[in-house]
């Protein structure tokens, strides 16, 4: 099964995708990990994505869209189903990736939806900026982020309930072992094709503090 973690900057994505691919044996694709790793070596790739990322926009959809065929090509991930964390991010990502799959045989099975006030993921990145230092955790790029996330991002949930794909939305505030139990319990239920489907009309707005 492939399933996208889905929510805004700082909703916890890929502290869930971690926990809850330890739980079940499942894959957690990174793009915003495999980028930061190619940064930290100094590659081409990471020269390219470096002022691009440190900026709050986002890596071109091509780029992106390079690196995850790759990864889902790979024997784990056919074997044990994925977790996608922070793919895809545009419509045109998932188009992309609706496309690569397809050719695939394979499909989106599952989105979470993982809905925090901006004012509460605003204060996480910042936090997050003081005690792991990463370099696009900045008040400024914060919140060019969530621009870029209300106009390119949001979009997605609607693209995926219109495709039929199955939408989960949690609650992402309470503590983490809560959201991840949340998480657990869905994945390990039954996938009905109208169960979960909670996520809003208008994702953008859910956001909001």
């Amino acid at each position: 099964m492939i399933v996208v973690l889905f929510g805004p900057p700082g909703s916890g994505k890929g502290t869930q995708a971690a926990r809850i691919a330890a739980l079940t044996g499942m894959v957690h694709v990174s793009t915003g990990d495999m980028l930061r790793a190619e940064v930290a070596r100094g590659s081409d790739l990471g020269r390219e994505a470096q002022p691009i990322m440190q900026s709050g926009a986002l890596v071109p959809d091509e780029l992106m869209v390079r690196i995850i065929e790759r990864r889902l090509a790979e024997a784990d991930a056919a074997e044990h189903g994925v977790l996608l964390d922070g793919f895809p991010r545009t419509l045109p990502q998932a188009a992309a990736l609706d496309a690569m799959l397809t050719r695939n045989h394979q499909a989106v099975g599952r989105v979470v939806y993982l809905e925090v006030a901006e004012g509460v993921v605003r204060e996480r990145i910042l936090r997050r900026a003081a005690t792991e230092g990463r370099s696009d955790d900045t008040a400024t790029a914060f919140v060019e982020r969530m621009r870029v996330y209300q106009r390119d991002t949001a979009p997605i949930l609607e693209h995926y309930r219109a495709s039929g794909v199955l939408v989960d939305q949690v609650d992402g505030s309470p503590p983490i072992d809560e959201v991840t139990e949340q998480i657990r319990a869905l994945l390990a239920g039954p996938a009905a094709p109208d169960a979960g489907r909670a996520a809003p009309s208008s994702p953008a707005a859910s956001t909001r503090s």
